[in-house]
């Protein structure tokens, strides 16, 4: 077993909370709020204390260092972009704050791409799904390297903890790239 694989395998049994009760919580914190990017993760020892803007949950107390946690990216209509981390164990809401560096220009592209993309995380995660049976891990909306705009969505398959990637397309909902981690 290589070294990501023992990393995905301590991982994500770890992670209680699914990707998508992940997702729904993370857009609960933003009015009209719609995901752009959701990851299974580590909590890091540098990660601040829960604090942030007000949201509709009150922040709770950040889980320990090296604990699982879906690190989320949510924007608003406008495109301003939330950070919100979850704990995977009990999915609570532990940060919401606005992302840094955000400019007029950033915001617009996310907008933008928000605005295009007329297949669903969810509906991509499906598809995703369908090819390879396994646990979901991270999903993004972002331009491959066609200029194409597509949900990224990693599953990991936890009879050999490979992770595959599929980039689905968010126009279409086709897959346009596949490929697997076997490291």
């Amino acid at each position: 077993m290589t070294e990501d694989q023992a990393d995905r395998k301590a991982l994500v049994p770890q992670a209680k909370v699914t990707w998508d009760k992940a997702a729904d919580t993370a857009v609960k914190e933003v009015p009209k709020g719609k995901l752009t990017e959701l990851e299974l993760r580590r909590v890091s020892g540098e990660s601040p204390s829960a604090s942030g803007s007000a949201s509709p949950s009150t922040p709770n107390p950040a889980p320990s260092s090296g604990a699982p946690e879906w690190a989320a990216k949510v924007a608003a209509p406008d495109g301003t972009v939330h950070d919100i981390d979850i704990d995977a164990v009990t999915g609570k809401v532990f940060r919401s704050q606005l992302a840094a560096d955000q400019d007029a220009d950033d915001k617009s592209e996310i907008a933008d791409r928000l605005d295009k993309a007329k297949q669903t995380p969810q509906q991509a995660v499906k598809t995703a799904t369908g090819k390879t049976k396994g646990t979901v891990t991270s999903v993004e909306l972002d331009e491959n390297d066609d200029k194409r705009l597509v949900w990224s969505v990693d599953v990991v398959d936890t009879g050999n903890w490979n992770k595959t990637t599929y980039d689905i397309d968010a126009v279409k909902g086709d897959v346009v790239r596949e490929h697997t981690d076997r490291d």
